[in-house]
């Protein structure tokens, strides 16, 4: 990452919410702390925040945070590409998620869980299929928003969801496929999370996607510090640059920035169980 962040860009004309950021891991690469992240982000327009754990450390730092700062809630999980490094650990860890996500209103969502086949070969996918059916059962246990991490993995997520049970609420983070699996989400019921990766010049499989979304199933995301959207490529990530990703998804669907925040606003509500 280049180390330099980019300027901030012209406020958004309605609030809206980064529905999947990393301030842990962007204070680890020497990013601000979290009371300058809030405050530039609301700067701009970006005034609530879900922040995800993707291990035991990060997920209680996501509680601990999101009792201490009342713009952000929680969503707290095992990463799918931590969970085969647990080994014989990961009943236990799992245990610990579920005590998490029971600890009280600030922990709104399971995840970010799912399937990665890019950074885990085959011999860590029983403990990546393993984990990704508990956490589905956790949420539904305790009514918590599902968030799903798919990485070339799209045909077995929906096998696995189909298995399970769709929980109530479902958000596919970091959307990655074309409009044929978009369907195949929306069709069950998901909620679709666009982050940087929509501006790329080579993500015409998003825009595709993003086009037969329906308006009340768009959410936007960072996926801070990392997904940079254009045309800060390659910088380092953080909620104040929504506005380039939501702005470049609003001109692409021919439709006013305003419009498409509040609808940005009104679905994250309903995807992550009311207002905060």
């Amino acid at each position: 990452m280049n180390e330099q962040p980019p300027p901030a860009p012209e406020p958004l004309p309605h609030p809206v919410v980064d529905n999947h950021c990393h301030l842990d891991t962007a204070r680890a690469y020497g990013g601000p702390d979290v009371r300058e992240a809030l405050d530039a982000a609301a700067a701009v327009g970006v005034t609530r925040i879900v922040q995800v754990g993707c291990d035991l450390e990060g997920s209680r730092w996501a509680v601990d945070t999101a009792n201490a700062f009342d713009e952000i809630v929680a969503a707290v999980a095992i990463h799918p590409n931590e969970a085969p490094r647990l080994g014989d650990g990961l009943a236990d860890a799992l245990s610990e998620i579920e005590r998490l996500a029971s600890s009280g209103p600030r922990v709104r969502a399971v995840g970010e869980t799912g399937l990665d086949y890019y950074r885990t070969s085959e011999d860590g996918r029983a403990a990546q299929h393993e984990s990704f059916h508990e956490h589905i059962r956790i949420a539904k246990r305790h009514d918590k928003t599902l968030v799903i991490h798919d990485r070339d993995a799209h045909d077995d997520i929906l096998g696995v969801l189909d298995d399970e049970g769709m929980p109530e609420r479902t958000v596919m983070h970091c959307f990655s496929g074309d409009s044929d699996f978009a369907q195949e989400c929306l069709a069950r019921g998901a909620w679709l999370s666009y982050a940087g990766t929509v501006t790329f010049k080579n993500a015409g499989n998003l825009r595709e996607a993003l086009q037969v979304t329906p308006r009340d199933r768009i959410l936007v995301e960072t996926d801070a510090p990392f997904l940079t959207p254009m045309p800060y490529r390659g910088s380092p990530n953080a909620s104040y640059l929504i506005p380039h990703t939501l702005r470049f998804m609003a001109d692409f669907l021919g439709i006013s920035a305003e419009s498409l925040c509040r609808d940005v606003d009104a679905n994250t509500d309903r995807a992550f169980g009311g207002s905060w």
